[in-house]
C-alpha cells in the first residue's frame, strides 16, 4: 500500500503521521498518479492546524500540489496515458506516494521542468498571477514592493513582476534571502524591518512611493508598507506568514486614494471560471520560454515531512520547499 501523511486531529506537524493507505478503484474521468515530489506551502500548515479558510473533514492528507507519472487512467480518459508526466493540484492529497485525481486536477508538465520544479510550480505562480495581473493589474513601469520576497509566493512575485515590466523592490529578513531575491531579478533589495522600511524605500525612490505592495507576510510590516504607497496605489493581501493578522487605520487608505485588496487565487477561478484559461496559458508560456522556473531551496524525503513543514512555518525557506518520494 502507498504511504501518505495523515492528519487525524488539528494541530502542529507533530500530530501528523505517515501511514499506509489502501488504494481505491478509479472512477470515471480519474487518474492515478505516482508522486515523485510534492510542494510544501504555508496553507498546508494552517489547514492542519485548523486555521485555514478551507477546513476539510478529518482525516485528510495535506498538500496542495505534486508532480509525478500517470500509472492508471480510467477507460474514458484519453488526454493522458500511462507513463505521462503530470502536475496535480488539489486542496488536499499532496504529501503521499500516490493520489487519485479527476482529469480537471491534472496538467501536463511544462517542458524544461523536473519533478521537483513541477511540484512547486502551480501554487506560487497561480497566486502571483492572480494577485499581480488579475487583481492588481500591474503595469509596465510601475514600482512593485514584494514583502517576504525569498519565500515561495514572494519569489514568484519577484520573477513575475520583472516579466510584467515593473521595477521590483524585494524586502526580505536576511542577507541570504535578499541574495536569492536579487538572483531572481529584483532591481533592489531591502531589509524587512518595520522601523526602517520607509527610509530604505525613500533612499531608492525619493518621495515617489510604490504603486503596488504584494504582502504574503502581514504583521508589523503592514502599516509601514501601506504608508509607502503612492497615490492610487494597490495593496495586495496574499497571506499572513508572520502569524499575525494586522489591523490598520482606514484613513491611511483614504489619504492615499489606495485600494486594499484580498487575493484568493483559487477562489477567484472557482467563482469565475473564465479566469482559468488565460492564467494557465500565460504561465505555461513563460515556463516554456524558460522565464519561470521555481527555485528549489530545500528538499526533504517523505519521512521527513515535519522538517519540511517547519522550514516553511519557521520562515527559513529560501525559495520553494519540496518533499521527494522514493522511486
Amino acid at each position: 500500500m502507498p504511504l501518505a501523511v495523515i492528519c487525524r486531529e488539528v494541530g502542529p506537524p507533530e500530530r501528523l503521521a505517515l501511514e499506509d493507505v489502501p488504494r481505491r478503484p478509479l472512477g470515471p474521468g480519474e487518474l492515478r498518479i505516482r508522486h515523485r515530489a510534492a510542494g510544501v506551502n504555508f496553507p498546508d500548515i494552517l489547514m492542519c492546524a485548523g486555521g485555514y479558510q478551507h477546513k476539510p473533514p478529518l482525516p485528510f492528507t495535506p498538500g496542495f500540489e505534486a508532480a509525478g507519472e500517470v500509472i492508471e487512467a480510467a477507460p474514458d480518459v484519453t488526454q493522458f496515458k500511462v507513463g505521462d508526466p503530470a502536475m496535480v493540484h488539489f486542496r488536499t492529497g499532496g504529501y503521499a506516494e500516490e493520489s487519485v485525481v479527476p482529469l480537471a486536477g491534472a496538467m501536463p508538465m511544462p517542458a524544461g521542468l523536473d519533478f521537483a520544479e513541477a511540484a512547486t510550480f502551480v501554487t506560487a505562480n497561480v497566486t502571483a498571477y492572480g494577485a499581480l495581473v488579475q487583481r492588481g493589474q500591474l503595469k509596465p513601469g510601475e514600482v512593485l514592493l514584494v514583502l517576504g520576497a525569498a519565500g515561495g509566493v514572494g519569489l514568484a512575485a519577484v520573477e513575475m513582476g520583472k516579466l510584467l515590466g515593473a521595477t521590483v523592490i524585494a524586502a526580505a529578513s536576511s542577507p541570504q534571502k535578499r541574495a536569492v531575491a536579487k538572483s531572481r531579478g529584483a532591481d533592489h533589495v531591502i531589509a524587512a524591518e518595520a522601523d526602517d522600511l520607509r527610509p530604505q524605500l525613500r533612499d531608492i525612490l525619493g518621495e515617489r512611493g510604490v504603486d503596488m505592495v504584494y504582502d504574503p507576510v502581514g504583521g508589523d510590516l503592514f502599516e509601514p508598507a501601506l504608508r509607502a504607497l503612492a497615490w492610487d496605489g494597490r495593496y495586495l493581501i496574499v497571506g499572513f506568514a508572520s502569524g499575525t493578522i494586522p489591523s490598520f487605520r482606514a484613513n491611511l487608505a483614504l489619504l492615499k486614494g489606495a485600494r486594499v485588496m484580498g487575493v484568493r487565487a483559487g477562489e477567484m477561478v472557482r467563482r469565475d471560471p473564465s479566469l482559468y484559461e488565460p492564467r494557465v496559458k500565460q504561465l505555461y508560456g513563460w515556463a516554456a520560454q524558460g522565464h519561470l522556473k521555481p527555485h528549489i531551496g530545500h528538499r526533504f524525503p517523505l519521512a521527513e515531512f515535519r522538517a519540511a513543514m517547519e522550514t516553511v512555518s519557521g520562515r527559513r525557506a529560501l525559495g520553494r520547499v519540496v518533499i521527494t518520494m522514493n522511486d
